[in-house]
């Protein structure tokens, strides 16, 4: 009732004054009724409050850690980033929280835990989150030679595009944020945007959830609006989250939603490397827990011991 009263009063304010802030005022009642509408067990949650779309042509960088060019946020908006995943436990666990919200972020995976793990992948995916690539296996891409550079980033979308079975966005960010002018000029040549951070959480320094908290609203505070790098990797992550959701929202933050213009275009060599090496069962990946279990180890422990 609270909400049809104010989307009443913004609208009738709009038709009679005209101004630009009654219709302002209109728009944002609606948008609140129906995003609370829209959210199951939660009338006010955080929401999405804008979604922008990237044209990645030319391989455009976001985040002032590293990039100035496009300063795409409005004041006290964010975008929430995860590295590292997917993983058991922890990406679920910053899914159901995400979901809770009804928000939404973008994920950048690593290769080989996208192979571990393609369910948990497709549960992101499944979420309406946007995933993009984090290399193959985490390496510092800046100490490599470039061609085991690109290899590295390459494998890795790859890697994503096989266990969802479908591309992913063409959105890159280079682990601990290492890259050398070769490998920006590289992804500009491969139409793949890349992101860096405005509010680095050091989640997997802090260990501690209630350290991840303080750390993104303090650094927002100073900042007043960015994108926020954590990682689905990190079990304070996973544990931090719902509180820190909450704390944005408090806190007047309002989350812009990433999507791109196109899906990547991965290459061929190497998603028929990967067919490859996994035997050419990319198409239907399953977790390994999925497909072997154990159901009868009588001893297993006393015979583990006694090999030890």
């Amino acid at each position: 009732m609270r909400i049809a009263t104010i989307c009443a009063m913004a609208t009738a304010m709009a038709l009679v004054s005209g101004t630009a802030w009654a219709q302002n005022a209109a728009t944002a009642g609606l948008n609140a009724a129906a995003t609370s509408a829209t959210c199951p067990g939660n009338p006010e949650p955080l929401g999405v409050a804008r979604t922008v779309e990237i044209d990645t042509t030319g391989g455009p960088g976001f985040g002032f850690a590293q990039f100035k060019a496009y300063d795409f946020l409005r004041d006290s908006e964010v975008v929430l980033t995860f590295d590292d995943g997917p993983w058991p436990g922890n990406t679920p666990a910053v899914l159901k929280a995400l979901a809770a919200q009804c928000t939404k972020a973008v994920f950048f995976p690593i290769g080989k835990h996208a192979m571990w793990h393609p369910e948990i992948l497709k549960q992101v995916a499944a979420g309406g989150h946007t995933i993009g690539s984090h290399t193959w296996s985490h390496l510092d891409l800046s100490k490599l030679p470039p061609d085991q550079a690109k290899d590295e980033i390459e494998k890795g979308m790859s890697a994503v595009r096989s266990a969802l079975g479908t591309p992913e966005a063409p959105l890159f960010r280079f682990p601990d944020l290492r890259h050398s002018p070769e490998l920006l000029a590289y992804l500009g040549t491969r139409n793949v945007g890349i992101f860096s951070t405005d509010v680095d959480s050091f989640d997997y320094r802090t260990h501690k959830p209630e350290a991840v908290i303080a750390s993104v609203m303090t650094k927002l505070k100073k900042s007043g609006k960015g994108i926020v790098l954590m990682h689905d990797f990190q079990h304070s992550t996973a544990l931090a989250l719902p509180e820190l959701l909450v704390a944005l929202k408090a806190g007047g933050y309002k989350i812009v939603q990433v999507k791109t213009k196109e899906p990547v275009t991965t290459l061929a060599a190497y998603d028929q490397q990967l067919e490859k090496e996994l035997g050419g069962q990319t198409a239907n990946l399953r977790a390994i827990s999925n497909v072997v279990r154990t159901i009868d180890a009588p001893n297993f422990n006393d015979r583990f011991s006694a090999i030890r």
